[in-house]
């Protein structure tokens, strides 16, 4: 489900092009509004709905999720907690969906700068940066090669 935005709510903050992984949120040069480039590049995170202050960030529902002629609504209360999602179909029923929001403050993650520089040897390492730590273990877990399928170096 794609997401999309209603210009007349948004005020142009742009919290949705901050968080948008695909980078696919920008800010229109005309309306100065929040505008999504490309729906089809969408990674349906959901990320920008759940960062839009003014809950001006929809989602278009699929056919095997909502049929034709629904509408999906999301609403985003911070002061619960939740995020909710709310399908109206055609003939009048509603189903509405619950879900926390599972984010982090502004600013709390620690960014690749805040990290010690690695040196050439962990080029040749397994770990990626920050697994580790993120993961809360010592180091990650590697296949022997004699665990390997035959004929796979």
């Amino acid at each position: 489900m794609p997401t999309f935005v209603y210009m007349t709510r948004c005020d142009g903050c742009g919290h949705c092009v901050d968080i948008c992984p695909s980078d696919i949120m920008h800010i229109d040069p005309t309306y100065r509004r929040a505008i999504n480039i490309e729906p089809n590049m969408c990674w349906e995170c959901y990320s920008c709905v759940k960062a839009c202050p003014q809950n001006a960030i929809d989602a278009r529902g699929y056919a095997d999720f909502a049929p034709l002629g629904h509408s999906v609504r999301v609403l985003r209360e911070e002061a619960k907690g939740t995020i909710s999602w709310k399908i109206g179909f055609r003939d009048g029923r509603e189903k509405n969906f619950v879900s926390p929001i599972r984010t982090t403050e502004w600013g709390s993650i620690k960014g690749p700068a805040d990290y010690e520089r690695p040196g050439q040897d962990a080029l040749k390492s397994q770990e990626l940066a920050h697994e580790p730590d993120g993961l809360n273990i010592e180091k990650l877990p590697a296949l022997r090669p004699d665990q390997l399928k035959q004929g796979v170096v």
